[in-house]
Order: C-alpha cells, then structure tokens, then sequence
C-alpha cells in the first residue's frame, strides 16, 4: 500500500547496493533497498514514495518510483583493458556500476591509466552503463594524478577563465589614495597578521591595546574583498561558483585569482591595504561595552608566523626576541586578552574539541613522505579567539539591525543522537544530561571534554563527540552556534576564502555608506540574496570539505603502503558490524576485519558498540589500546587494513 507518494530527494548509494535518500525538509534519511533503488546511481536526483513508515530503531523504508535526473554525466576511474573492450571502475565506490567501453571509444587509454570517461548509456535491467573515454588524466602513480582525478573528479573550477584575470588585473597592486579620505586612517597604527609559515592570502590583522580604563582594545582588520569584487562583474560571478577555496595539501583551487588573493586584497607587510573593521573594547570579564565597525587603511607592521610569536611568548628562541624585541609587550598583552576571552568561553560551554589535524609531508614530486599530527600552539588560539569575538560582535549587530545577512548556524544535536553517544560513553563513565524540556546545553559536552583532558581516552572521547554534532551551515536566519556556545555567530573574517564572508562585507558596506538607514526595498531584495547565497555555500563548502579529507585519505593509503607488515600502537576508535577501526598516534586509521582479529569469532553489540570474542569473551570497545600490523593498503580504494597483533 502506497503511504505517501512523490518525495523528491538525494539518493546515496552503498557500496553493498542499497542506499538512502535525503530529503531537503527532513532530517531523517529514507532507507532504500536494492531491489527498490530502480539502478539510480550515487547522487541522483529521485522521486520516492514510502512503503514502511518509521518504527523504533528503524528508518523509513522507500521505494524508488523515478529518476528526476542523473547527477552526473562524467565520471573518473581506473581503465581496465581486455582485447576488444574495457571497464572503467569508478574512484567513486558507491557510484554503483562500472563502466563499459567499447574498443573504439576507449582512444589513447592504456591499462591502469586514470581517465575522465562520459557516460553515453546509464544502466538499466541489470546492464551496466556505458561510456566514452574523453580525458586520459595518466598512470595511477603518475605524480599529481591523484589530486587532479580528485579536481576532475567533483567538477572544480580550477583554472580561472581569462576575462575574470583581466578583471583581477585591472585594480592592479596599489590601492586608490583618492578614496584613504573616505577612511579611517590607520597607518601608523602598530599592526601584526598572524599565519603559517606558507600562508600567502593574509586576509586578517589585528592590534591590541591597554586602555587606561583598564580595558583592552582589540581591532580586528580584514582585507576589504568587496571594494574589488563587485556585484554581478564576471570575478563576482566566479567567486560564488566556487563558494570557498580549496587546500588540496601541496594545491590549492582559490575562490579569487592570486592577484587579488595574494595581491592587493592581501594585508602584506609594509604595502597599504583597505580593510573592514571591527574595533572592540573589552573588560577584563570578557564582555564587550562597545564596538564600532568601519572602512579603514592599514599598513602591516609585520608578517608574523605562529611559530614565531609562540617562540616570543615562551622566550624560547634568543634571535627571534632580539628581532622582535620592540613587539614583545604587544604579543604578551595578545596572549593575555586571548586568556580572558578563552576562559569566558570555557565558563559559557564552548567545545574544545581538541582533535589533531593531520599534516601530510610530500616530496617534490607530491608523493606522501611522513604523516604526523598537525602541530598548534597557544599563538594559533590568539587568532582563533580573536576572529571569534569578531565575528560574534559583527553578527550581533546586524541582527538586532535585521539586515539581510548570512550567519553561520550549528544547531545542538537531536535527542536520538545524545541517546547513541550515550551508550559509547557509558564505557567511560560519562553521560549527556538532557533537560526536562528534553534541551541539550552545550556544557554538557564542555564538562566531558574537561574531564578527559591529558586521559587516555581524550582523542577517542573527542572524536564521538564530534561525530554525534550536526554540521554547521549557512543561513539568512540566525540559529546560534551550538558549538562555540554562541547566540549570534557569523563568518566575516575570511573573504579572501570564503563567499558568505565577502557577501556580508557588502551588506554591511551598503549600512556604513548610508549611515545605517537602508530602504525595506533593498532589505526584500538582499534577503532573498541572503538565503540563496546561504544555500549555494553550505553545498560549495560540504563539497569543498569532502575533497580536502579524500585528499588526505589518499596520502594516508599511499604513505602506508611502504609499510606493510610494520607494526603500531593505536585506539580502538570505532567498532562497527564488519570489524574495528584503530588509528595510530599519526592520525592514520585503518580497519582490522574480524576474521583479521584472531582464531575466533566475533559478536558484534550494536546497543554497547562493542565486539565479543564468542569462546574467549574477549571484548574490543572504543578507547581500547592495541597492537597492530599492517595487513594491506590501497591508494586507488583508500583504504588501510590492520590486523591485531
């Protein structure tokens, strides 16, 4: 019997050939079976009638009723050759067929070649689709064939057509002094950006004083994006196709050509640059009495590295404090407002997810050399609470103006979610308390992630955590940060990078030129923008996000496949029904199957996340130390095998 007919949604197919569609006003994903997935591939569009509602523990089941559209019509693989025809298998796992090719449009591809192939026949009655080689990218270990299947692969923008480069050009490298009077002047201001040592689009710089009041002023400077890229000019055009630049390890895909990124938007030392600003004062509690947000010029007093300011606060390097000397009071007096701004945020539930990002050490040729734990110190959190409270203020303010505007919103996590991280914590002695009114606080998690800092079980306890928060996304309603423990939040700090920033830059431009009396015409008119806008950069940044982490998982396998047969220490760090994942102390992580867990059989427990030797009672949960081998690893699969020593 038909329940409810005519749902249009995303299907995301499995591996094993069933899959589930997602459905843009609902949270809860459909579950499809193979049989009823009518051949629809990875990412199409479909039309799904359900025929079992939801049950506890249990999803919705659906049925396939049409195809809207395919998602994609070209696809990256592997071409495997025969004599007179040849497959392509897909990167893409849960693609869900391979593809045919026919002697005769298979052109210059040989064996084992990555190649581009467009598909002529989707699959139908069991068939599987058919294709016509159009690109052949090179071999699967040519260098920087894997990042460039990873480009070709999601469709990137990454070459900029030539008329948004004349475009970029024209403004050439100096600003225009016949607009410094229409600024506030802030030249002779001492003034610092802050970055790794590879940064080259420096688009934040700050300076911080003691007031005699007692209180600190903090402005927060940042590269004024949108006095180059106007509205509806082919860079305009180009910047919100892409939504957000890319860091593919040694390659990045920028949302702006590097004549503004790294030219004249860039805060670069010594040069004058026009920025939007945000000056605070702030109490020795952490509050801010007042704010003004403003057009200035600036000119950097120094290029600092995060390395090196820590090295000035530790006074652990004798010629970096000499080269610095003059600066030194002015880093100390950062680090001591950041304190204050780091402990009101503890005391309000801010997560501190401290999760190590992974750095992946490449050769000349990019080839991946060493994995280790990505290395931060405190000088990386003076910036992080800077731009927060930035972001904060400037979020605040426009929304009691109730401008059009895109926040930044990360919405607390639904009550069934809290009830499955509650059963993983149970094995730590933890637990998430939900209010009466079944609301979650953010000092819930605070209090967990305090109390397993320096235990053994930290990064594992961070990173189910992690798992069980939603994602944060663009929106022209403000929802709060549940993460940061926030009411307004928005991104203003990073328009070099980032589309939503630059958008709100030029909301906030039309406020200041108008001295803050703005017709309800343009307010209609911007706050459709706001939500279009909003939609088109959580997908160009969910995209974005997908690829950095492939990227890394390739450099994982490619790195780990010099060291079969090595053994390691690692955690536990997630027990599903096909085995466990262990991650060593690199960040690698890899899956023990269970026949690869010893001479006896394993019983999954779904409810404890646990897995049960059936003679020994031997248990595995999360957070368990083990001694691993490397069994296997793929660069073309991504995967890594372990098995347990």
């Amino acid at each position: 019997m038909r329940l409810i007919m005519g749902k249009i949604g995303v299907y995301k197919k499995n591996q094993k050939g069933f899959g589930f569609v997602k459905l843009e006003d609902q949270e809860d994903e459909i579950y499809i079976a193979k049989e009823h997935s009518l051949n629809s591939l990875n990412g199409d569009v479909v039309e799904v009638e359900i025929i079992s509602p939801k049950r506890e523990n249990k999803k919705e089941e659906g049925k396939i009723i049409r195809i809207v559209r395919h998602e994609k019509d070209t696809i990256v693989g592997t071409f495997q050759k025969n004599r007179n025809f040849g497959f392509v298998v897909p990167d893409d796992k849960n693609f869900g067929t391979d593809i045919f090719i026919s002697k005769s449009n298979w052109g210059k591809a040989r064996n084992k070649h990555k190649v581009l192939v467009k598909i002529i026949k989707y699959p139908e009655r069991g068939r599987n689709a058919e294709g016509e080689i159009i690109e052949v990218l090179g071999g699967v270990n040519e260098a920087g064939v894997d990042m460039l299947s990873l480009i070709k692969q999601y469709e990137l923008p990454y070459k900029f057509p030539e008329e948004v480069v004349n475009e970029a050009k024209s403004y050439g490298t100096t600003i225009d002094v016949n607009d410094i009077s229409n600024r506030v002047d802030l030249r002779n201001d001492v003034v610092f950006t802050i970055d790794g040592e590879d940064a080259k689009d420096l688009d934040d710089a700050i300076h911080v004083e003691k007031l005699s009041n007692g209180n600190y002023k903090l402005d927060v400077h940042i590269a004024d994006v949108s006095n180059y890229v106007r509205e509806k000019t082919e860079l305009d055009k180009e910047a919100y196709l892409r939504g957000t630049s890319i860091y593919m390890l040694g390659r990045v895909i920028p949302m702006l050509p590097r004549e503004l990124s790294n030219g004249i938007c860039s805060l670069n030392a010594g040069e004058d640059r026009f920025t939007l600003s945000c000056s605070m004062e702030i109490t020795p509690k952490a509050k801010v009495v007042n704010s003004d947000i403003y057009k200035a010029v600036i000119r950097v007093t120094e290029r600092m590295t995060y390395t090196n300011v820590q090295k000035i606060l530790d006074k652990s390097d004798d010629e970096v404090l000499k080269r610095y000397e003059k600066y030194i009071k002015d880093f100390e007096l950062m680090a001591e407002l950041a304190n204050i701004l780091k402990e009101k945020r503890r005391e309000n539930g801010y997560l501190n997810l401290d999760i190590p990002e992974t750095k992946v050490v490449l050769d000349e040729n990019g080839f991946a050399i060493d994995i280790k734990k990505y290395e931060t110190y405190f000088s990386n959190e003076i910036i992080e609470q800077f731009m927060l409270i930035a972001n904060e203020t400037v979020a605040e303010k426009f929304y009691w103006l109730q401008a059009p505007f895109i926040y930044r919103n990360h919405e607390a996590p639904g009550l069934d979610k809290i009830n499955e991280l509650n059963k993983v914590l149970f094995n730590f002695g933890y637990k998430i308390k939900v209010s009466q009114e079944d609301i979650v606080y953010p000092n819930e998690f605070a209090k967990i992630l305090e109390d397993v800092k320096g235990k053994e079980e930290e990064k594992v306890v961070s990173h189910i955590i992690l798992r069980t928060l939603r994602v944060a996304k663009y929106e022209a309603e403000n929802k709060g940060h549940f993460g940061i423990a926030s009411r307004y939040y928005c991104h203003f700090t990073s328009p070099i990078r980032r589309y939503p920033d630059l958008f709100i830059h030029r909301i906030i431009s039309k406020y200041l030129e108008n001295d803050y009396f703005v017709n309800d015409f343009f307010i209609k008119k911007y706050s459709k923008r706001a939500a279009k806008r909003a939609d088109n950069c959580s997908e160009r940044e969910k995209i974005a996000t997908k690829v950095e982490r492939e990227a890394i998982d390739i450099k994982k396998a490619e790195f780990m496949e010099n060291k079969i047969g090595e053994e390691y220490d690692g955690i536990v760090s997630s027990v599903t029904s096909f085995g466990i994942f262990v991650e060593l102390d690199n960040t690698v992580e890899g899956l023990i199957r269970y026949e690869n867990l010893g001479d006896e059989y394993f019983i999954y427990d779904e409810d404890k996340k646990q897995a049960i030797g059936e003679i020994s009672n031997k248990i595995y949960k999360i957070g368990d130390k083990v001694k691993i081998r490397v069994l296997d690893s793929n660069k073309l699969l991504r995967k890594i095998d372990f098995e347990i020593i």
